[in-house]
């Protein structure tokens, strides 16, 4: 659409990092604003080979893409749109989809509450967040600025690309009382880019 400014916004983003390479893209088919139930209208999934093979998954929908609707003019919509790094194994040609369905529950969670996320907050799944992968390890997310995209401006506000980072139940206890960015700088040297590996073990001790 040509008055899509917020999303083209995101588009020029992305192609600073992935030039014209044409992404996976997952849409949705009955939109939120309509009456459907998934807030977001699509989600991108870009294949990576570095620093370590994985997906990288952008959303659309958590920020104004058309028209500017809300009243704050310094930020687009909710301020965000999620990312989602997960590690790609060498046998696979297509992206899992099940990280979709994660990111619109995130999604949902957001407008149904209007509690918003931030670089810092930390979450209790309460069980795998790839419920139907019986050795998923990671139930706990944090959130961080996704170090590649960042934070931009766009004809709508800022935004900033939100990165959902798994965590095993231990580095989740770990991160409590604050200490979320503490623990995100102890794992980036095991974790680039903060990519999640959904059958990792925990890489904190109960005690850290």
């Amino acid at each position: 659409m040509s008055d899509a400014l917020g999303s083209a916004a995101i588009d020029d983003t992305l192609r600073r990092i992935y030039g014209d390479i044409d992404p996976f893209h997952l849409g949705t088919k009955h939109p939120f604003a309509l009456g459907g139930p998934d807030p977001l209208d699509g989600i991108s999934i870009f294949a990576r080979t570095d620093p370590a093979p994985h997906w990288h998954y952008v959303s659309y929908g958590m920020s104004e893409l058309y028209e500017k609707e809300s009243s704050n003019t310094e930020v687009s919509g909710w301020g965000f749109e999620f990312t989602f790094r997960l590690v790609r194994r060498t046998e696979d040609t297509d992206p899992p989809v099940w990280p979709a369905g994660f990111l619109q529950n995130l999604a949902r969670y957001v407008f149904e509450t209007e509690k918003w996320f931030e670089p810092g907050h930390t979450i209790n799944a309460n069980g795998p967040i790839a419920a139907d992968r019986p050795h998923c390890t990671i139930r706990a997310l944090t959130f961080a600025i996704d170090p590649e995209l960042g934070v931009v401006e766009t004809p709508h506000g800022s935004l900033q690309f939100l990165q959902v980072v798994g965590l095993t139940p231990e580095e989740y206890a770990a991160a409590q009382g604050g200490k979320a960015k503490a623990l995100l700088d102890y794992l980036a040297p095991y974790l680039p880019l903060y990519v999640t590996d959904i059958g990792r073990g925990p890489l904190v001790t109960p005690a850290q």
